[in-house]
């Protein structure tokens, strides 16, 4: 087949030629590898399908030629008909390859055929290869797996043999190492026991031991062995249960290791000291290999603590007096001088570097030095605090008798508690410096708290007594200065005077702020001793009652004060008053008196006014500091917030009561300038104007005009200083007061037509007034005087229609109608009682 193939691509050969060249001969070696049908059966056939499309494109040239009139206008041929589809069947075959290529594939088939058969051989002999093949291989195995079970059996046998010749060996080996221990614990006991002979021959003589005993190089070894045979010695006593005599004895007295006991005692005491002196020879040298090196060996003795304590008692802060009275001077100042706490923090601030920086050396060479560093420094850091802080401390916190207190000149008890929070801030900020450098295992602050428990237990207390010694130290600064103000002017007369002390001693926010100051930083103190919630709860809780009690008394006293000037004022009035038939120079001289007096009321009712504005402010400002510095301390216990909030309520209760009788007496106050002004300045003519032809006067009457200015002027004060539901009562108490006392002033006058017509205006003028009030049944009120007011200006016989729209004022009513000038003369008392007989 591939000579067939070869031959094809020459060029072109014709039918018979290619024809002639069959049958094809198809090779195995085609269907190997990467085999395709679609290669193979073009291999085939492409040989005969070129020569058939070569005729093909012929006769279809000449059918176009032809039959060019069967060509549609859109390009395609038209269909033949079927004659001439005949036509051409009987001209030539339609596919004239098709002879050809049946006997090529018929051929193909039988070659193919051969092929298979030719593969199905080779495949049956190459299954019997294999299956001799395979019979031999597994005739291989089986011969291997009986050899390597053989070995198998022969690896466990020698395994066994070897882990028997193993432990074997291993026995043998710790049989010889116990041997050898023995030999060498026996060669030690030997030894042991010929030191301990030695020890144990004559008490106190230690001139006759061994070389390793007086050898300073084998120091550590002789420590060594000396602590076994006082260990072995001591163990042996107690178990026979016989005393080491204090004294040494007669030796034949032994009856057992005491002597050797009490020898060792000595030696070793010996030993240690002159390892001591030989660390502290190498310390001042600053030989830290050395100092090392007696530290390990000391460490053998009572696990160094010897050498440790003796190592830090032997620092130069602790012994030298220079440093210890330096310290003194660096916070307390030079002898004689005047302390502060400014100072003081100061200088503790550079003495606590100073012991920082100098245990922060040390703790370098302890490091170096000892094999235990951290016990080291918590024997160091301890011996700081207990001895140079300490010593510190006592010299600067001296405690005061609550007794005899200190005067508030030389600082009062407020310097102590001002000394006592920056000692124990600047001692808490040492602890943790010191807890950086490295303590051990100390409690530093625990250690550091336990310096201070003798201030601290009784801190409460001297914070409260504090914050009194201050009060009663500013109220006595307040009497003195108002005292010294009062001397320097004079004595001017006796209600200007009167008024002029209550100014000097009125309510300042100043002071209520100071106190709440003092209050802050007892606060902040109790916030730095107290660090627990509940006992931080209880202190401030004590402290802020003291507040209370504080601006309780102060706001109460100024209150009570100024009300002693409204009592004044009002003591001046009644002194005043005169009977019907005085003389003209005497009533001339009381009205003299009772101006001054009516001055005296109403500088006196604006003071206490600025009094209640200044404590209604101080109220305020505890009320908010309580919730913006206290409240938030006290909610972590349960019922200590609720506690403080009734507190606060009961210790304003007083101030309010002071107030509220204050109130009352300003509306005395001015009620009584009122009813002076309505008696001085009212006129009988006011009312009953004669009828003399001229327009009547729609102004209002001069009294009215006067008490209005009056009340405007004074009750300014009231409008600034009262707020809220206070304001309204006073108001509301003030009009309604006005209202009865201006109806008793009217009822002594009597009134034609035209007066009707201005008590009409006086009664607007007033209403206008107090409708700045804000108070609508005092306005309520007036509006009805308004209405009564009608009685005197209608007719006789109108009066029964006037009131129909409001019975309620009809009682009041009939009092006005009986003060009409025409009231007897027109009969209206008969005439009322037949309208209104329930009136009589």
């Amino acid at each position: 087949m591939k000579e067939d193939r070869d031959g094809t691509k020459g060029g072109r050969v014709s039918k018979t030629s290619s024809i002639s060249q069959l049958p094809l001969i198809l090779d195995i070696e085609d269907f190997k590898g990467d085999f395709s049908f679609d290669t193979l059966f073009g291999n085939l056939v492409n040989e005969l399908l070129p020569l058939f499309q070569e005729d093909q494109n012929d006769s279809s040239d000449v059918h176009s030629s032809a039959g060019g009139s069967d060509v549609l206008p859109n390009g395609h041929l038209r269909a033949p008909s079927d004659a001439a589809k005949s036509a051409q069947g009987l001209s030539a075959p339609l596919f004239p390859e098709v002879d050809t290529l049946l006997s090529l594939f018929k051929d193909s088939c039988r070659e193919l055929v051969d092929l298979r058969q030719q593969v199905d051989a080779r495949l049956n002999n190459f299954k019997k290869e294999v299956s001799v093949q395979d019979s031999k291989h597994r005739k291989t195995l089986a011969e291997l797996e009986k050899g390597v079970d053989g070995l198998f059996d022969s690896f466990a046998r020698l395994d066994s043999r070897i882990s028997s010749v193993g432990q074997t060996a291993a026995k043998i080996g710790d049989h010889l190492q116990s041997a050898d221990s023995q030999r060498e614990t026996a060669s030690q006991t030997i030894e042991l026991i010929k030191y301990m002979m030695e020890f144990n021959s004559s008490p106190g003589d230690l001139m006759e031991l061994s070389a390793l005993f007086s050898d300073d190089s084998r120091v550590a070894e002789a420590a060594s062995v000396a602590q076994k045979l006082r260990a072995f010695a001591e163990e042996d006593i107690g178990r026979h249960g016989i005393a080491v005599p204090s004294v040494m004895g007669n030796a034949t007295a032994s009856r057992g290791l005491e002597v050797a006991v009490a020898n060792l005692q000595d030696y070793c005491n010996e030993l240690e000291n002159r390892l001591l002196a030989r660390f502290d020879a190498a310390s001042h040298r600053r030989e830290l290999s050395t100092m090392a090196e007696c530290a390990k060996i000391l460490s053998q003795f009572n696990r160094g603590t010897s050498a440790m304590q003796h190592y830090v008692a032997t620092r130069p802060m602790f012994i030298d007096v220079e440093i210890m009275n330096e310290d003194t001077r660096l916070v307390l100042g030079d002898q004689g001088s005047q302390v502060s706490p400014s100072n003081v923090a100061r200088g503790l601030s550079s003495l606590y570097k100073e012991i920082t920086d100098t245990v922060r050396k040390e703790a370098a060479t302890i490091m170096a030095v000892f094999p235990s560093p951290n016990e080291v420094m918590s024997i160091l850091v301890q011996r700081v605090l207990e001895q140079r802080v300490t010593a510190v401390l006592d010299k600067l916190l001296v405690k005061p008798s609550l007794v005899n207190l200190p005067p508030v000149e030389q600082g009062g008890l407020l310097l102590y508690l001002r000394m006592l929070a920056v000692a124990y801030e600047k001692t808490q900020e040492l602890a943790r410096d010191l807890r950086a450098v490295g303590c051990g295992d100390l409690d530093v602050e625990a250690l550091t708290e336990s310096l201070f428990p003798a201030h601290k237990d009784e801190y409460p207390e001297y914070e409260q007594a504090s914050l009194r010694q201050l009060y009663q130290a500013k109220m006595e600064e307040l009497r003195a200065e108002s005292q010294q103000q009062s001397e320097s002017t004079g004595t001017i007369g006796r209600s200007k005077g009167a008024s002029m002390l209550s100014s000097h001693q009125q309510i300042s926010v100043a002071v209520v702020t100071e106190f709440v100051r003092w209050n802050e930083e007892a606060i902040s103190r109790c916030s730095l001793f107290s660090s627990q919630p509940a006992p931080l709860a209880t202190n401030v809780k004590a402290v802020f009652t003291c507040l209370l009690d504080q601006v309780s008394q102060y706001i109460t006293d100024g209150l009570e004060r100024a009300r002693e000037s409204l009592n004044e004022a009002a003591a001046l009035r009644e002194r005043f008053v005169l009977g019907t038939i005085v003389s003209r120079r005497v009533a001339a001289a009381a009205a003299s008196a009772a101006e001054a007096a009516a001055a005296a009321g109403e500088s006196s009712f604006r003071s206490f006014m600025v009094a209640v504005q200044r404590c209604t402010s101080s109220v305020a400002i505890i009320q908010q500091y309580f919730a913006n510095s206290i409240s938030r301390l006290l909610l972590p216990v349960d019922g200590a917030h609720a506690a403080s909030c009734e507190e606060m309520a009961t210790a304003m209760s007083s101030a309010e009561g002071a107030a509220y009788k204050g109130l009352q007496q300003c509306i005395e106050t001015v009620m009584a300038e009122v009813e002076r002004l309505l008696s001085a300045e009212q006129k009988a003519t006011d009312y009953r104007s004669p009828d003399d032809g001229n327009a009547p006067d729609h102004r209002p009457t001069n009294a009215c005009i006067r008490v209005v200015a009056y009340l405007s002027r004074v009750l300014e004060a009231a409008f600034t200083a009262l707020e809220g539901l206070n304001k309204q009562a006073f108001l509301t108490e003030l009009g309604n007061r006005l209202h009865k006392g201006l109806l008793n002033h009217w009822q002594k006058y009597t009134f034609n037509p035209s007066g009707g017509l201005r008590l009409k205006r006086d009664i607007t003028e007033y209403g206008e007034f107090v409708r700045s009030f804000n108070a609508p049944t005092v306005d309520e009120k007036f509006e009805l005087l308004g209405i009564m007011a009608n009685v005197f200006i209608v007719a006789p016989e109108s009066l029964s229609t006037l009131f129909e729209g409001t019975p309620s004022i009809r009682k009041d009513a009939q009092r006005f109608i009986q003060l009409r000038e025409d009231y007897k003369t027109a009969k209206l008392a008969s005439r009322l009682s037949s309208l209104w007989p329930s009136s009589s």
